[in-house]
């Protein structure tokens, strides 16, 4: 295992290498064209800040150096520019925080603090329910709602700013940051109250003006995610003393199991599909890629960080629903996996839709002959296949999730076919979305796919600050073996935000 840690490193220093060599100091790298561009008018740090802590996790000093001193000495956040809220807290503010907790340096606390206030000390949550405004200007601190939506905002967006906020209070004995999002969850959690029969579940917008939810639609892809990741970790991040948000998560939970999970015809696999028609709509059978972290989810609330073998001595502790909640993560996460050993290349689409049992045991095969045409040109036979990926889903952006969910379960289970599962997306990365055929560079850097059922599948030339910030470290993590190493990120002591940046 340490042989193969020590290639995935080997794979992130030459995508760091490539990066430094291409394009260092901007937002966003293109590893084929090596070139690289700004968001804004100066940089934001959104490819450095975001791999930061995992240079430290790597213990790759003379980078974290380099790094460090780029952000003391380049990255200025006064710029007449707005930004996403929750982006930036999760990528930026997360990324400060995670490196300072790792590395100490008192610098990146300093621009922490500089940052947060510029997004909070502006009218950014000065509206009617105080729930935040969703772009930020960093030098005004003028707030703005969502131009589109109707100006609503994602719920997860809103729903994910609290552990970079609420540590970064313990760290300065500032309360102004906690309870600013402090405030967000008591607004949340009064209108789930006033809607008991969704268990939990929440439509992935929000009014802010209003602080009501927007329309029906229920889902754990994007806009949904994060909410109910933060409603676990902020318990545990509060070690395990804060119950407001545990009941919270466990309402939830029950939510997901009642509502939103399905199996496919042929194979039976366990998928965790879509409410768009609201908690009495019919269930659809699309699942993100991103909905792939619920299986780690699943199995860290069930133990709380404690490995399976622990938690199941304390009969104090556990119960049938624990144990019901890692069976679920344990299918769910089999079912990502089958994903990637779905494709062409081996690597998962951006969306999948799966072949739904419907509960009578028949495959739906029952649908139109023009709905059978649609779905033959994606060489899909519902005879004997479990999914089926439109064209327009089929590009892989090097996500982390399904990698973060084997790595949780890794360390919960002990059970090494998560690592071997690990190991066999890790090499369809390596072997796919590695920069090919440029001999006029000694190293290249590593890329985003545009359709995972081709063979070779066309590289699109942009690398998203996930795979340095997350899925590479995850991928890290999974294959560690040294105590000490373990020990530093001990899930009953650390938790990761969305981003995956290290909190304590």
């Amino acid at each position: 295992w340490t042989e193969r840690q020590n290639v995935v490193k080997s794979v992130f220093n030459q995508s760091w290498q490539a990066y430094k060599r291409d394009a260092w100091g901007f937002d966003i790298y293109h590893p084929v064209s090596h070139t690289g561009e700004n968001m804004g008018p100066e940089p934001l740090g959104w490819i450095i800040v975001d791999a930061l802590d995992t240079l430290a996790v790597m213990n790759l000093t003379e980078e974290v150096s380099l790094a460090t001193k780029w952000i003391e000495q380049e990255l200025d956040y006064n710029m007449d520019y707005e930004v996403n809220l929750f982006e930036t807290t999760i990528r930026m503010l997360g990324g400060l925080l995670g490196g300072y907790y790792l590395t100490g340096q008192p610098s990146l606390l300093t621009k922490a603090v500089d940052l947060a206030d510029r997004l909070v000390d502006g009218n950014v949550f000065d509206t009617p329910s105080g729930l935040p405004m969703a772009t930020v200007n960093l030098r005004t601190g003028q707030g703005r709602k969502s131009h589109t939506d109707f100006g609503s905002s994602s719920t997860a967006e809103v729903a994910t700013l609290q552990l970079e906020f609420r540590y970064l209070s313990k760290l300065t004995g500032n309360d102004k940051y906690k309870l600013a999002v402090d405030h967000i969850m008591t607004v949340l959690e009064s209108q789930n109250r006033l809607n008991p029969e969704r268990e939990g579940l929440v439509p992935i917008f929000i009014d802010v003006d209003k602080g009501q939810y927007r329309g029906q639609n229920i889902r754990l892809g994007s806009r949904g995610d994060s909410y109910y990741e933060y409603l676990l970790k902020q318990y545990l991040q509060t070690n395990c003393t804060e119950s407001f948000y545990k009941t919270m998560y466990d309402e939830s939970v029950r939510g997901i199991q009642n509502h939103l999970l399905g199996h496919t015809a042929i194979s039976h696999n366990l998928y965790l599909g879509e409410r768009p028609h609201g908690i009495k709509g019919e269930l659809s059978n699309k699942m993100d890629h991103l909905v792939c972290f619920m299986g780690g989810l699943l199995a860290l609330g069930a133990t709380e960080g404690r490995s399976l073998a622990e938690a199941r001595t304390d009969s104090n502790f556990w119960t049938l629903s624990k144990e019901v909640e890692i069976e679920i993560a344990e299918k769910l996460t089999q079912t990502c996996v089958k994903m990637y050993e779905n494709t062409g290349s081996g690597l998962a689409p951006e969306i999948a839709f799966f072949n739904d049992d419907n509960d009578t045991g028949k495959p739906l095969c029952g649908v139109s002959a023009l709905r059978q045409f649609d779905l033959q040109r994606f060489g899909y036979d519902c005879l004997k296949d479990d999914l089926y990926i439109k064209p327009a889903d089929a590009h892989n952006l090097q996500r982390p999730e399904t990698v973060e969910s084997l790595f949780v379960l890794w360390r919960i289970t002990g059970k090494d076919i998560y690592r071997e599962w690990g190991w066999e997306i890790f090499t369809r990365f390596r072997e796919w979305t590695e920069v090919k055929g440029d001999e006029t560079f000694d190293i290249n850097g590593f890329t985003s796919l545009q359709d995972v059922n081709s063979v070779p599948p066309k590289q699109r030339d942009n690398m998203e600050s996930f795979w340095l910030a997350e899925t590479l470290k995850y991928f890290y993590l999974l294959f560690e073996e040294d105590e000490t190493a373990k020990d530093a990120v001990d899930l009953k002591k650390i938790v990761f935000n969305t981003e995956a940046h290290i909190l304590p």
